[in-house]
């Protein structure tokens, strides 16, 4: 608290942004994933949803 108010948002900015850095293994899991995804539709083991249909209200 005894820090001038640019310096305690200096702090507070640098703090909030060490959590929000993204995790890359979540990134090769969900790379993985859509893959796996991806070659099921095209083997026809997985059906596609038109976007419309996702995105229509209710």
């Amino acid at each position: 608290m005894k820090l001038k108010p640019e310096e305690r948002f200096a702090l507070v900015e640098g703090l909030i942004k060490s959590l929000d850095e993204p995790d890359k293994r979540l990134d090769d899991i969900w790379a993985e994933e859509s893959e796996k995804r991806l070659n099921a539709y095209r083997e026809g083991k997985l059906e596609g949803v038109p976007m419309e249909e996702i995105f229509k209200e209710e």
